[in-house]
Order: C-alpha cells, then structure tokens, then sequence
C-alpha cells in the first residue's frame, strides 16, 4: 500500500510521467488513454489539452489514497456550526464524520483527498507553464492566455493548501525524481507571496469576460476577486478592499463596468441549474448531467453528487428526488435565521418534518438527523436523469465566488481598516437590499452574520469562523480544539520517507 501511495503522489508531484488526454470541455473530462509528457505538447491542441488536464481537480469527486469520494463542500460544511456530517450512521463516509466530530488524526480525516487532488493540480500546472514557451505553432496571445490560466488556477490550488495545512512544501516547478522526497515545508507567508505573484501576473494575461463556449474558463474578474480574498485572509485590509472594489464596481448594486457583474433580483436563482453563469457568479465550477455516468465511472464523473449527498433519505415527492441524507443543517443555522425573520431561509433550509406531515410522507432520519436538509444543493425531481445512474448524474454548478460574497469581504476589509464606512455601509445594504431587507450599521458583527446567511452551506463558514477566530466558541459543541483543529494533519502517507512534519497537535 504505501510503495503505491508513493508512485502516485510522486506522479502528481513530479507532472512527468505521464499525462491524461482530455475532451475539449471545460471541467468536463473523459480519459482516453495516457501518454509520456516528454513526448507531448508538440501542438496546440495537445498544449490545450494540458490546461484542460490542469482544470480537472477542480472538480475531481475522487481522491486520496484511496480513492474514495471527495467533495469540497461536504467536509467544510460538516467542520462547520451549519450542518452535520449526517448519513446513515456515524461511520457513514467516515472522513466527513471525523471532522464534524473533531477526532481527526493523521490517519482520518478528508485531508488526504484535499492534500492529493491540491496538489495535482500544482503538478498539472507547474508542467504546462513548463512547456508554454516552446509550443510549434502556438500563437503569442493564445500562450499568454493559457498561462494567465494555469497561473490562477495554480494560485487557486495553493491557497486551498495554505489554508486547509498551512504548513506545506511550496513547488513551482515539475521536480526532477531524486529531489521528490526532499521538498521541505515552508513558511506560510512564502506560498502566499507566490500566490499574490501568481494572480497578479495573471490578471493582465486574462480576458474580461468569456463567450458562453468557454463558460468554465477563468477571467481577469476572477483573478481579481481572488487575489483580493487572499489579501483578506492575509489581513492586509487596504489592498484587499482595493482589489475587491474593482470586481464590485463604484455603485454597489448595480453593474460593474467592464465586467458586468451585478446582483441577481432572484436570490433562489443563483442555484438553479437552469441559470447557470449569471452576472453574480464571479468563478463557477461547473458540473454535467450529459455523460451518462455509471459506477464504472468512479474515477471520471464531473457531475455533482454533492446534491444526492444531501437529500434526506427514503423521501421522495413531486419537487424532491431524495438522497442519502448528508449534511443536516444544524438546529443554530435554522433558528438563527427563523430568529432574524431572514426571507433567505426560504431557498436554503428545506423542513422535512413539515414538508413530511403536509404531505403524509415519512422519511428515514439522518445520523444526527434534525429534519432540517440543504434547498441550495437540494436534489430535485426536474433534474433526474433519464438515462442513466440517478446519483451520478445532477448538473448543478458550485459558484465558488459570488458577487454578494465579494460584496461582503470588501466591506469587512474596509471597516478592518477603519476607511470608507459609507462604501462599506452602501456594500452591505446591497445584499441586504436584493431580499428586502432593511439597512443595519455597517458593523463587523454585521458584516459576520450577513455572511452566514447569505453564504450558508456554499463551503465558507468553516473558514470565516478560523479567520475570525471564532471557531473555538462557535464549534464549541462538536469538540473543536483551539491550536489544532484550525488546520488540517498532514496526511499519514506523507509523513515516511520525507522532509515533512506533522502539524501541531495531531498524532
């Protein structure tokens, strides 16, 4: 097992070897047979399909050592105070369940799928920008382009890394085979410079905005909200609040020039799959229903199982498919917004005990079950497939970054900085605005809660909470240790036979 785990991780590492040929479909991939990588990128469609290949783990629902399935949103929301692990029972998809818990060590736990599939992707992308400079045929603007790309998306790797370990190994390069196994940890505040230099470069390498064939390729509008963010979790407020006002435009609500990015009227429309790519969405990941996948797919489905994760289990009815009843919403999420009156309860907490009764149904409760189940990833019956394996087919996108959320960060960076609380006052009321709500001071405290209820269940309220550092009282009740719990161990694996340390705290 380990002389295996070994190859692989060495394979990712190094981006030689070997290489998957890929569709020409953004996020969207079919293996169709390896090739060495020294013998490739010879053309511009084989340069094309490297940056395809460096895309994919983005949405790769498989990985780790094991290969079991993986998915952002599950864990980071079970880690979270607004769901639980849920399932069946308290084993059931155990490494979601260990972190819900907080009895995470080396050996259980999400963070070998976050650490493999990571660092993948730098291996994919360390190897594309290898090769960019000597391409026959490949035209200056299209090279220039695609490393704009591989830059975010190395950036976007790195910053799931250095939040989720903090302390990892920082490759900028693919890596000859003798020096794998030496690759030291480094400092935090290294691989954030490179992930300031990386987005910073890719920016001016990047288009505005995409035509709806490329929907799924990164913009200059997503490598600005993403530096921005990174500027946030650094705590440097005024660059942060600068790079953000670009993407959010001078009047909050309206449009942004250049990017065309505005709040949608609808907030239940931002998560339907039938709206994917809309003027809030900043970078969407976005998944398929069209590839007929089977189990025999395991390892190459892109559509989203998140949603059959969390439907609530043995229930089904004219707008519900049904699920296997993951990620129950926990009872401080639902009463906090019935509390607040917050009309967005409405498209994020489905009441299956009422729903249920209303009905005359009953469904099978979920370990840690409370009756209350996710609306914004819920599996609907409209969007079944017809053709193929139920579960493994939903085609709903995850907005990884969103207006409203970019909207929000600028105005915590700008009261951080004690600057402009009129802008960050007019930032808030927008969002606020967009469900009818009235305007409150633009206080930090608001600022913390108008992210919970906007953002609730999309995968950041575990990392709101660290920054904050709140964590240890808001997750208090699922046993979160203040000094470790605020990072992830380090993967077993990794451990023997290398440079790299465990993280404080974990055995």
């Amino acid at each position: 097992m380990k002389k295996h785990y070994l190859k692989y991780t060495a394979v990712f590492l190094l981006g030689a070897g070997v290489l998957v040929s890929c569709k020409k479909s953004f996020l969207q991939t079919t293996p169709k047979g390896e090739f060495l990588e020294q013998n490739y990128y010879q053309t511009p469609d084989q340069a094309f399909s490297g940056l395809v290949a460096a895309y994919d783990p983005l949405v790769t629902e498989t990985g780790g050592t094991d290969q079991t399935y993986s998915s952002t949103l599950g864990p980071l929301n079970s880690a979270s105070d607004d769901a639980f692990a849920g399932g069946s029972n308290s084993t059931d998809t155990n490494d979601w369940q260990v972190w819900n818990s907080y009895t995470l060590n080396s050996a259980q736990g999400p963070q070998a799928a976050f650490w493999t599939i990571n660092f993948l992707g730098v291996s994919r992308t360390n190897t594309i920008l290898s090769k960019l400079g000597s391409v026959p045929g490949l035209d200056p603007a299209t090279a220039k382009r695609y490393t704009g790309e591989a830059l975010f998306l190395r950036a976007h790797y790195y910053f799931d890394l250095v939040r989720l370990f903090k302390n990892i190994p920082l490759i900028t390069a693919p890596l000859d085979p003798t020096t794998i196994y030496n690759q030291p940890q480094v400092a935090p505040t290294a691989v954030y410079a490179q992930i300031e230099a990386d987005l910073t470069t890719a920016i001016a390498d990047l288009p505005a905005t995409v035509v709806a064939a490329e929907n799924g390729r990164v913009t200059g509008g997503a490598a600005i909200a993403l530096l921005g963010k990174v500027y946030l979790y650094e705590q440097k407020w005024a660059q942060a609040a600068t790079q953000l006002a670009i993407v959010n435009g001078t009047t909050p609500g309206g449009t942004t020039a250049t990017y065309n990015y505005h709040l949608l009227a609808n907030f239940g429309s931002i998560f339907d799959p039938n709206n994917k790519f809309h003027s809030e969405a900043i970078f969407e990941i976005p998944h398929t229903s069209t590839q007929n996948y089977s189990w025999n797919n395991w390892d190459s489905f892109k559509s989203n199982v998140y949603v059959q994760m969390t439907g609530p289990r043995d229930f089904s009815d004219a707008t519900y498919a049904g699920g296997w009843g993951f990620n129950p919403i926990t009872n401080q999420l639902h009463d906090a917004m019935k509390a607040a009156s917050d009309p967005r309860y409405g498209y994020t907490v489905l009441n299956l005990d009422s729903l249920s009764k209303l009905e005359g149904k009953t469904y099978t409760p979920s370990y840690q079950d409370t009756h209350y189940f996710s609306l914004k990833y819920a599996p609907l019956t409209k969007f079944k497939s017809a053709t193929a394996t139920v579960e493994l087919n939903y085609p709903n996108d995850y907005i990884e970054i969103r207006l409203a959320d970019t909207y929000l960060m600028e105005a915590e960076a700008l009261l951080q900085a004690g600057s402009n609380a009129a802008r960050a006052l007019a930032l808030l009321t927008a969002v606020r605005a967009r469900v009818g709500l009235a305007p409150v001071p633009a206080t930090l405290a608001n600022v913390y809660t108008e992210r919970r209820f906007e953002l609730a269940l999309e995968g950041h309220r575990w990392f709101d909470l660290v920054r904050w550092g709140q964590a240890a009282t808001a997750l208090a009740f699922k046993n979160f240790k203040a000094g470790t719990n605020e990072i992830l161990p380090i993967p077993i694996n990794e451990l023997t036979n290398t440079k790299i340390k465990q993280n404080p705290g974990y055995q």
